[in-house]
């Protein structure tokens, strides 16, 4: 989780300076990208907050488009963590929306995808999506994988 937390910090510093927000919408993490960065000091003035999408009942509760935008779209895709990204950054109206989408473990999940494999990604000023392929079957590892490469990846753009 340290290494989580390391990066939670720098994205922390990068939004404060620009005076950007961020909100979160993850699956696979569950809850642990928002948790790290609410547990940087000053977290209200960055980090609009976050839901865990991990059950089909949640994703109906906080979805606001059309069925058809992830018609023939597994859930842990591109597609599917860009729109949980644009859904995160407009229904909290933050700067950035990050979004995660996979499956931790120990075994993948019911579309195949197997434990380990994720996709993240940011929308804001700019968009963009990673996949990772832990190659783990443990469950937090990848958890916590998950969470340290959507930092990551807010805070390459936030840089660029």
């Amino acid at each position: 989780m340290r290494q989580v937390l390391v990066v939670s910090e720098r994205v922390a510093a990068l939004l404060k300076q620009r005076k950007e927000t961020v909100a979160v919408a993850e699956s696979a993490a569950g809850g642990l990208i928002t948790a790290a960065l609410l547990a940087v000091p000053g977290a209200s003035a960055y980090c609009l907050g976050g839901v865990v999408i991990y059950t089909r009942q949640a994703w109906e509760a906080v979805r606001d488009f059309e069925e058809g935008l992830l018609e023939g779209h597994r859930s842990a895709t591109e597609q599917n963590a860009l729109i949980r990204a644009r859904v995160a950054r407009d229904r909290f109206k933050a700067t950035w929306g990050i979004g995660e989408t996979g499956a931790a473990g120990p075994t993948g999940n019911r579309y195949g995808d197997s434990a380990g494999h994720a996709w993240v990604a940011v929308s804001g000023p700019r968009e963009q999506a990673v996949r990772l392929a832990t190659g783990n079957t443990e469950r937090l590892a990848n958890m916590h994988a998950f969470a340290a490469a959507a930092l990551e990846l807010l805070e390459q753009s936030l840089r660029s």
